[in-house]
């Protein structure tokens, strides 16, 4: 039996390890224990160390940084098999150098997830844990009080000391006490709840701060939740007022809009019309050279719905507006069969020149490549800023790369409800382009087509109520 005199000292650990292997001990001869607790279970328990069978013949093992940045973090979890898993991945070492390397691996994946959980539960404490100020005579002094979940505590004074060298401090855990007097760090035995104080005259400032900067328009309750888990509520004062502030947020964000409109008036439109204005001189990319004009986006900047195509064609090179030709004629019958008013909504593309190769006389039309694309992207993102549109619907793979970032396939996503990223943001819906149903080889094809396009839109304007 190998006795360990702290729960996360990896340098007692390591030693034993050391020797144990030099000695060539197998890990099922192994028991590790912590102090008088029973520890590790990973071995058969009972008995004295295993006798030392050293073999002098042997290369001393060396092991790759990998391991001992694997193995510090992973020895800091509460699992009691930790030492041993650790133990038998070092004993493998000697024979297979590359094992951290392979994933497959399972014990190389269990250890992954061991240290990938002490990982966040080191940062949670940096980021959710707040010092309360108590009363002492001389200087102040700050007390925290904190739960975590592994054996991580002493690995993280040293983060604590650089952020607060100026602060006399103290961090209770129910394992062990950091205390901290501006020069000398030591540590006591572990502490209660109730020996941490549960305010003090700050946390009232703080608290009225927070609510003032908190923005409901701007809240995802999953991902606050997913990042700020409920159970370190209880170290934070300002988490007291997030109830209530999530659940008047939807008024809020309603009287926040209603303001805004108010006292903005045209604004907005103005904006617009300077934003039209720059873009009728826009050279981001080369296919302003061949095009007649920029087509930018048209409809009322108030719309909440906003369709964004592909780009413009022939006619809408020549004429200045955005679908206007065979596919903007199939686009607006569709809208009036799903009961959408053009008139009401904001029609726009993904690039804002015509890019097409010359056929004679005619101009066919070719492609945007993903440059084209990236390099007109500010505008869209402009456009989805001053609107703000409830739903934004792409039509096509290209207006869908645009407003993502990033390829989507239209199969996979068409017909769901997605979340765009970017300040603009709001919901997306993606669906075919107008242009695709005149490409059908046959009528039926052509007519079945055109049914779920219309369900599609129907659908995305659903979405605005």
């Amino acid at each position: 039996m190998v006795t360990l005199p702290l729960p996360d000292d990896f340098d007692a650990w390591r030693d034993a390890a050391r020797g144990l292997v030099a000695d060539g001990v197998p890990p099922d001869e192994v028991v590790w224990q912590v102090g008088d607790v029973p520890g590790d279970l990973f071995a058969a328990a009972g008995g004295d160390a295993p006798a030392p069978r050293h073999d002098s013949t042997a290369p001393a093992l060396k092991v790759s940084r990998a391991f001992l940045d694997l193995a510090r973090s992973a020895v800091l979890h509460h699992d009691p098999e930790r030492f041993a898993l650790l133990y038998t991945a070092l004993y493998r070492l000697r024979r297979e150098p590359k094992l951290v390397e392979d994933q497959a691996d399972p014990l190389v994946r269990r250890l992954d997830g061991l240290a990938k959980h002490v990982r966040r539960d080191i940062h949670k404490m940096r980021a959710f844990l707040r010092f309360r100020e108590v009363d002492e005579v001389g200087a102040a002094r700050f007390v925290a009080w904190w739960e975590p979940d592994h054996h991580i505590v002493r690995a993280n004074a040293a983060f604590f000391v650089n952020r607060f060298a100026s602060m006399r401090w103290s961090i209770l855990t129910p394992e062990v006490s950091l205390h901290w007097d501006g020069a000398a760090l030591s540590q006591g035995p572990g502490a209660q709840r109730g020996d941490a104080p549960d305010g003090d005259p700050i946390e009232d400032v703080w608290k009225t701060y927070y609510a003032s900067i908190f923005n409901p328009a701007r809240v995802k309750v999953g991902a606050m939740l997913k990042e700020m888990p409920r159970k370190y509520w209880k170290n934070m004062p300002e988490t007291a007022l997030v109830p209530e502030l999530l659940a008047t947020a939807q008024a809020r964000e309603s009287g926040m809009i209603a303001q805004a409109r108010s006292s903005i008036g045209g604004n907005a439109q103005a904006a617009w019309e300077a934003l039209r204005e720059e873009a009728m001189s826009c050279t981001r990319c080369h296919l302003y050279r061949h095009a007649t004009q920029t087509v930018f986006g048209e409809g009322p900047v108030s719309a909440s719905m906003m369709f964004v195509g592909e780009q413009p064609g022939d006619q809408e090179d020549l004429a200045g507006h955005p679908f206007v030709g065979p596919a903007g004629q199939v686009f607006n019958r569709a809208l009036a069969e799903a009961g959408i008013t053009r008139d009401e909504t904001y029609v726009t593309n993904a690039v804002k020149h015509f890019k097409f190769e010359p056929r004679g006389k005619r101009r066919i039309h070719a492609k945007p490549d993903a440059g084209e694309i990236t390099a007109c992207r500010w505008w869209i993102e402009q456009e989805q800023m001053l609107l703000r549109p409830k739903v934004t619907v792409a039509l096509g793979a290209t207006a869908a790369r645009s407003l993502f970032g990033k390829a989507m396939t239209i199969g996979r996503e068409r017909g769901r409800a997605l979340t765009l990223p970017g300040e603009g943001g709001g919901t997306a819906w993606i669906t075919v382009h107008p242009s695709y149903l005149l490409r059908l080889p046959d009528e039926a094809a052509r007519e079945s087509e055109y049914a779920k396009f219309v369900e599609d839109l129907r659908a995305a304007h659903a979405l605005i109520a």
